[in-house]
């Protein structure tokens, strides 16, 4: 704009006044793309006092289903020691089962923790367990909006875990439900580069009795007075070593990224998934908006969160995102489009719904037919049709085959 307006027109401080004009725009602002870092420094949470005071859990689930019914692994971590739970389970065992499992595998062995980190799975948010961890007096640390770094422990742990099912299932065979002890057992006695031990020597104080160091265990003789000082001294040494290991991946990550913040009565604008409302061969909505708004900042939530004041039709959204999700906007209040425009679910994605079928084919292929349709969208860019499975759209949208529609066969 400033290259072809300086042909013609010259006045003081135009480049920025043109600046300003073009920054205000809220059709830039909700369809250009970020070539920026990301927003927002790490904020890592404080070092734990004692060993299983604070931990971190969360769901492996789509497993294949094992003989016993189970296609779930329930992943407990504490933050000290880095020692891991791995809990096998149905992903439909109601909240009295898993409250049974986490009081018979975690308050019986190590005590009621001081708060627990977890995502926002519907599990964690069910009245049932906010209830329960109430009544333990532990504090529950629940994740921002579509923001997974803040369970980062869990999700590192989960990592290395499906790894090492992997290993197991192509080496061994069988079901993965049968090499879950053992693999407990690897990961709580593999070294772990932050506490600079294996988690098993972390938490009890001495390496584990395994077939490569049975010597050096069993010569180990130690007394009551000396063995408390002995351990001591360890909690205070995976401290620093987790505070330099805090450090490091701080500088590391602080690097990519860059602080930005916003005060209370703001206006952002709020990052959106262009999803469609059907599966449709893989296919995205590239030409839907990536943001969404303008919203306004109710509150800070921490150092670098923030509660929005959401309309009703984002009701099902958690409120508080986090700042990398969120862009300022700088548009005249007039200029704010109604979000009536557009559909979006509990997951801030975009969802256009059909309207008709136009057309059936028969899709012919080497070994095999397939019934396809011709469906229109209600997308606002205008007309938008596309080719679906007849049996994948009409297990969701049955309504729309009360008309008929005409025919043709097509080859391959």
């Amino acid at each position: 704009m400033y290259q072809d307006m300086k042909q013609l027109y010259w006045w003081p401080n135009m480049k920025a006044d043109i600046a300003t004009y073009v920054s205000k725009c809220l059709t830039c602002l909700r369809v250009k793309a970020e070539h920026q870092k990301p927003s927002g420094l790490l904020v890592q949470p404080a070092i734990p006092q004692w060993k299983w005071e604070n931990i971190t859990m969360d769901f492996v689930t789509k497993l294949p289903r094992t003989q016993s019914g189970n296609d779930t692994i329930w992943v407990i971590v504490d933050r000290l020691t880095k020692s891991a739970h791995f809990l096998p389970m149905r992903e439909t065992d109601p909240m009295d089962k898993l409250a049974k499992l986490y009081l018979k595998e975690v308050v019986t062995r190590h005590g009621i923790p001081v708060s627990i980190i977890c995502d926002r799975d519907p599990r964690f948010t069910s009245n049932f367990w906010r209830s329960f961890q109430k009544a333990m007096g532990t504090r529950l640390d629940m994740s921002t909006a579509y923001h997974p770094e803040t369970d980062g422990q869990s999700e590192r742990t989960i990592q290395t875990l499906e790894d090492m099912l992997r290993a197991c299932v192509i080496d061994f065979g069988n079901g993965w439900e049968g090499h879950l002890p053992l693999i407990e057992f690897s990961y709580n006695n593999s070294y772990h580069a932050s506490i600079k031990a294996a988690p098993f020597e972390a938490l009890y104080g001495r390496k584990c009795r395994s077939p490569v160091c049975w010597a050096e265990v069993g010569d180990a003789r130690l007394t009551g007075p000396e063995l408390v000082h002995e351990t001591t001294e360890k909690i205070v040494q995976i401290k620093q070593r987790m505070q330099a290991a805090r450090d490091r991946q701080k500088s590391y990550a602080d690097v990519r990224r860059k602080p930005l913040e916003f005060q209370v009565g703001d206006r952002v604008m709020l990052k959106v998934s262009p999803w469609k409302g059907v599966v449709r061969f893989g296919k995205r909505g590239k030409l839907n908006p990536r943001y969404i708004g303008p919203f306004k900042v109710l509150a800070k939530v921490g150092t670098v969160a923030y509660r929005l004041e959401l309309p009703q039709q984002l009701s099902r959204v958690h409120s508080t995102f986090h700042v990398s999700n969120l862009k300022k906007c700088l548009s005249d209040e007039p200029l704010a489009v109604p979000l009536d425009e557009i559909h979006i679910d509990d997951k801030l994605h975009f969802v256009e719904e059909p309207v008709e079928i136009l057309e059936r084919e028969i899709k012919k292929l080497r070994r095999s037919r397939i019934p396809i349709i011709k469906v229109r969208w209600n997308s606002k860019r205008g007309p938008e049709f596309t080719w679906e499975r007849e049996d994948q759209f009409r297990e969701k949208y049955l309504h729309l085959f009360t008309k008929t529609a005409p025919s043709k066969n097509v080859a391959s």
